[in-house]
């Protein structure tokens, strides 16, 4: 059986994510009616971990997810921000900009590829995993992903983002700007692997982007909004 203090970790976890698409809230409305086990404590954190993910994943996959958001917005290289000021100077800024967009594009695109293996993670997790994010830090279910998905999520992500890249035209935007740099007379850029670069920045936007959520799951008195939050918290 669980401890009072314990049991109230666990609906500070749950229940800002009652207004959330998915969310059974019959099933949350009998968990605080009866005393909580550690089964049940797992099985309602996998299901808030669930939404949780796809919160995050649901937000950087629309148009202008990353693009849009300062925080995760893919910008150029640092190898290429000379060689992208000598274009902007020559009238080719539009063009400059475009290359930029066309990355964030492939990330957006990318992402959504992130639910199935974050939700593969989640029902893995064992009940020791699950106490262990209840009672961690305010990012250790992030931690637990990362640990859990890095290496799975970069294996699918590159192919993902090669397709993605190819079909928001990529490659044909940095083969265009890089025809037009090559005609200066000045020192050429270090080559980046674009496949790579913008992986990792897909893949750190995202994460980023889980942490925030889990932040707000976990400590944001700004989701009591319905009368179940407030009589509860109140």
């Amino acid at each position: 059986m669980l401890t009072k203090a314990l049991r109230t970790a666990v609906l500070l976890m749950l229940i800002p994510l009652v207004g959330c698409a998915g969310f059974n809230t019959r099933h949350l409305e009998q968990i605080l009616d009866q005393p909580l086990d550690s089964d049940t404590v797992a099985a309602g954190l996998k299901e808030a971990l669930r939404i949780g993910t796809e919160r995050a994943t649901v937000k950087t996959s629309r148009v202008d997810g990353f693009f849009g958001n300062t925080l995760i917005r893919i910008a150029l290289p640092d190898q290429y921000t000379d060689a992208a000021d000598a274009l902007r100077r020559l009238g080719l800024g539009s063009q400059v900009d475009g290359f930029e967009l066309s990355m964030n594009r492939a990330a957006e695109k990318a992402s959504g590829e992130a639910v199935a293996v974050f939700w593969d993670a989640v029902s893995r997790m064992t009940i020791a995993d699950a106490m262990g994010i209840l009672n961690g830090e305010s990012n250790a279910a992030t931690q637990y992903f990362w640990n859990n998905t890095h290496d799975d999520l970069r294996a699918r992500f590159q192919p993902i983002v090669q397709t993605q890249m190819e079909a928001v035209g990529v490659y044909r935007l940095y083969e265009d700007l890089a025809s037009y740099y090559n005609l200066l007379p000045v020192p050429k850029p270090e080559a980046v692997d674009l496949d790579a670069y913008i992986t990792r920045e897909t893949m750190a936007g995202l994460f980023l982007m889980l942490e925030k959520e889990e932040f707000k799951i976990r400590k944001d008195p700004g989701s009591r909004t319905t009368e179940l939050l407030r009589k509860v918290f109140g």
